[in-house]
């Protein structure tokens, strides 16, 4: 008998470059970029003024934040959380992208569950490797099927993968590339106008 869905509880290690892995995903490749340490992230995210959330539980954020970290992960440069990711998809969920609503709830929970009966853990409670494993399985869409639905675990995957990128490359004003942490590691300068840098370019 198969273990039932639950609804999830809330409560790593680096791998490839991160600028590496951070343009990689700028220019489309797919795929994780490698495992990652949350805590310290979250840790430092919050030195500043917490945000409001208009729409994720507590629970799907500390969800969601593991999982897009493990999407862009940070080290010397932000990583999707400390770049305000989960700010931006937060804050999109009740505008522009409200068609994604149930997508993130069901895929969610669908990650926690399957997070639960593979390793008996929350997602953001296993060690970065496990999570970059099983980022890889949703991603490729080869996790335990009664447990995903619609969204499919490959079609959940590519929505966040997008709204990631979204919130990490963007403009600032839309919630997320918090002090244009993006365009800073890529040493570029916002605006792009002669005579307007709003800082000095930072190229690695």
């Amino acid at each position: 008998m198969g273990v039932q869905p639950q609804d999830p509880t809330p409560p790593a290690t680096p791998g490839v470059s991160r600028r590496t892995a951070i343009r990689m995903i700028a220019v489309g490749s797919a795929g994780v970029a490698a495992g990652v340490g949350l805590t310290a992230v979250v840790a430092r995210r919050d030195r500043g003024a917490a945000r409001p959330r208009f729409f994720f539980s507590p629970r799907e954020e500390a969800t969601l934040a593991a999982f897009c970290e493990q999407l862009i992960p940070g080290d010397d440069v932000p990583g999707a959380v400390e770049a305000g990711v989960i700010d931006f998809i937060d804050l999109q969920l009740v505008g522009p992208h409200s068609r994604f609503q149930g997508l993130y709830r069901a895929g969610i929970l669908s990650l926690q569950n399957t997070s639960l009966r593979l390793h008996g853990l929350p997602f953001e409670d296993l060690d970065g490797p496990v999570q970059t494993e099983l980022v890889s399985r949703v991603e490729k869409g080869s996790c335990p099927a009664d447990l995903w639905g619609d969204p499919s675990a490959s079609a959940f995957f590519g929505v966040v993968l997008d709204h990631t990128r979204q919130g990490f490359y963007g403009s600032p004003r839309h919630g997320g590339n918090r002090g244009y942490a993006s365009y800073r590691m890529m040493g570029l300068a916002y605006p792009n106008l002669i005579g307007q840098n709003r800082y000095p370019a930072e190229r690695g």
